[in-house]
Order: C-alpha cells, then sequence, then structure tokens
C-alpha cells in the first residue's frame, strides 16, 4: 500500500473539497510533498489522512483516547516536532545539526540556554554495577535528595539539569575525566577510532528528543506534579527500558544475531512467517524514510550480511531501517557492548526529558487525564 496519495485519491479517501485538503495541509493536519515524478503537483500523507477519517463523527472523549497512540498533538512544545519526514529542534532540523553539533550543544538548544553550565565534579554511582542499572540507582538517589522544581529559579534547574545529563553519561560508560565531551567520553572508554566517535557523536545528537514519544510524556508527568528533576529523567529512563521504545536496539541486536546464524533472508522470513513485525524497520513518523537512522547509516560502513539485511528487510516489508537499526549496526560494525546502542540512546535522551521536565515545570500545569471508564456499571444505590 502506499504511503503516499496524488490530490485526487486524497480527496477520494476523504470525500472533501480541495480546500479542504490545502486547510488540512496548512493546519499540518496533513504532510505533503513535492511529486517526485512531476515537481508541479504534491503528494499527501495516507497515514495522515486515514488518522483525520478515522477521526471524522468520533465523540471528544474518543478522539483523545485516540491522541494518546499517535494521534494528534496532546501537550504545547517549543522544544522539538516531526514534520514533513523531518525532525526539528526548536525549529532546526536535527540531522544538519548532527554533522557539526556535539549532545552538549544539542542541550543547550533544547534549553534555551547560551551553554551548558559547568560544575565542579559529577554525581556518584557504582561503577561495579551494569552501566544501565548504575545509572538507574544513580538517579533514584539523585531524585531522593533533590529539591521539587516548582518555585525553583531557571538557572538553578539549568546547573542540576547539566549536571544529571553529565553524569548520567558517566554512569553509562562515558569517560568524562580530563575535560572530555560526552561522545568523546564514550570513544575513549570503547577504544574508538575517529571514524566510529564521528558515527556515536552524530547518534547522540539525532537521538536527543523526539517531541511527545512515551519516556518524554512519562518524564513530564513527573515533573508535572513538581517532583525533582532527577525523578523526571529516572522515569523517562525507566520507560525507555520497554521493548518497543529504546529496547528495540536490543530486539534488533537479537534480528543481526539471527543473520549470523541463519543468513539475513531466512531470518527475515522466520519473523514474517511467525506474524512478527521486523525490529529495525519503519517508523509511524515517518512514511518514508527515517532521517535519523539515514544519516546515520551514511557514516557505518554495513558488514556485508548486514547490508544484505538492510536491502532484503526493505524488500520484504516495503520499510527503510529505522534509527534503532542504524544505531545497533554502528555498535556491531564497531565492535561496541551489546548494549552500546541503548547506552547512546539513553545518554542522548536525558538531553531531551531534561527540557520537558523543566518546560512542564515553568508551565505549573498538572498533566492528569480523565479515563474512559469500561468497567462493571455503577451502584449508586
Amino acid at each position: 500500500m502506499a504511503a503516499w496519495l496524488n490530490r485526487d485519491e486524497t480527496l477520494d479517501l476523504l470525500g472533501i473539497k480541495p480546500q479542504t485538503l490545502y486547510a488540512y495541509v496548512s493546519r499540518k493536519l496533513i504532510a505533503a510533498r513535492p511529486d517526485p515524478k512531476d515537481p508541479r503537483y504534491s503528494l499527501y500523507s495516507r497515514a495522515d489522512a486515514e488518522r483525520l477519517l478515522a477521526r471524522r463523527g468520533r465523540r471528544a472523549a474518543e478522539v483523545a483516547e485516540h491522541a494518546i497512540s499517535w494521534g494528534e498533538g496532546v501537550l504545547p512544545t517549543s522544544i522539538s516536532t516531526v514534520s514533513g519526514g523531518r525532525l526539528f529542534y526548536r525549529g532546526r532540523d536535527a540531522v544538519r545539526l548532527a554533522g557539526r553539533a556535539t549532545l552538549e550543544e544539542v542541550a543547550a538548544l533544547l534549553w534555551d540556554a547560551p551553554a551548558i553550565p559547568s560544575f565542579r565534579k559529577l554525581l556518584a554511582f557504582d561503577d561495579g554495577r551494569p552501566p544501565v542499572e548504575a545509572a538507574l540507582s544513580m538517579l533514584a538517589g539523585a531524585a531522593a535528595r533533590s529539591d521539587p522544581t516548582f518555585g525553583r529559579a531557571p538557572a538553578s534547574l539549568l546547573d542540576e539539569a547539566a549536571l544529571l545529563l553529565c553524569s548520567t553519561a558517566a554512569a553509562l560508560g562515558a569517560d568524562l575525566s580530563k575535560g572530555l565531551g560526552i561522545a568523546d567520553g564514550f570513544a575513549r572508554h570503547w577504544k574508538c577510532d575517529s571514524q566510529a566517535t564521528a558515527a556515536i557523536r552524530t547518534a547522540l545528537v539525532v537521538l536527543a528528543d523526539h517531541e511527545l514519544n512515551a519516556s518524554t510524556f512519562a518524564a513530564r508527568v513527573t515533573a508535572s506534579t513538581g517532583a525533582p528533576l532527577a525523578a523526571a529523567a529516572l522515569s523517562g529512563l525507566s520507560t525507555l527500558l520497554g521493548p518497543v521504545h529504546g529496547g528495540a536496539t536490543l530486539r534488533v541486536r537479537a534480528l543481526f544475531g539471527d543473520v549470523e546464524r541463519v543468513g539475513a533472508q531466512r531470518a527475515v522470513q522466520e519473523r514474517l512467517a511467525r506474524g512478527e513485525p521486523l525490529p529495525g524497520f519503519g517508523h509511524p513518523l515517518y512514511p518514508d524514510i527515517d532521517p535519523r537512522g539515514a544519516v546515520l547509516l551514511e557514516l557505518v560502513r554495513l558488514p556485508a550480511d548486514l547490508d544484505e539485511l538492510a536491502r532484503y528487510g526493505s524488500a520484504a516489508t516495503g520499510l527503510q531501517p529505522n534509527v534503532d537499526f542504524a544505531t545497533a549496526a554502528m555498535a556491531m560494525a564497531y565492535d561496541l557492548p551489546k548494549d552500546a546502542a541503548f547506552r547512546i540512546f539513553a545518554a542522548a535522551r536525558m538531553a531531551g526529558w531534561l527540557a520537558h521536565a523543566m518546560e512542564q515545570a515553568r508551565s505549573g500545569r498538572l498533566i492528569r487525564p480523565r479515563a474512559r471508564y469500561s468497567g462493571p456499571p455503577l451502584e449508586f444505590t
């Protein structure tokens, strides 16, 4: 099924007039792009059109329920958005930023700060534990000791955010001694060459934020109560562990193991025969290709079997490799630890979680949706 429709197909699907379609596009309810065959004409996102069709005629409560799962926006934010198949950080193209920026510079942009504040030392963590466990434990301790966010001066929150960002990266394995930045810190710890270091820096930048994903929503809900920044960050990292979120990188790595065992074509065929989605391919917000994965794969020379997986998986599913595929492939290509992709993801997304937590705290609003009850009849007598 084509991801993009021409004008007549879109009008027919929605049963609307051209002026209504153009209004939907101007309001960013339907994504549009030039037709590659004839740039004088436009193509329109099938997914957006079908989403609008599904909403039509439904009660407000049902529309709100749908918005929770890949639906329309439910919270205002000036931090990031996905539009037209591209990711933007405060209006700037994230992929373009990845060509030269560091995670620290992107964090400052997301936090609307001139630069990352400096600090004397990192938070202590137990380096005898596995890195992810060490980061979780460190954040839990910081959350228990830190002040609430409400009423705090912006400069105070920025100082704490910088400390949490760098301390979490260190707990996850980045060697930040001798004044190294986060990308260089991971590279030093893993003894990477310059090519691998550039790929790690790029991954950190493109993974720094992704509007209102599950972990970011969890962080914002926590921050909306006035809880400490560390508590919001802990909520984000805990949510990232899920296998359909940050844990997807580990599922992709497991697919790579199947490829080593039986070959790319058989590994794909076995997954599809079991009715399982192919991890690492496609993304609901990018009908064509995940630009984060694309820019990262340009920097990584894939082993022959993973290159075959990318080609055969795309041919079989009609979907392109996404950023989970790219970060897992990067880790394998440069012989990094099996959980390296997840650790890079977590270190990067910490910048976004903290940005959203501070934005939510400044709003002073509690996030408290109502539930649509579907249980037994209520007994009022």
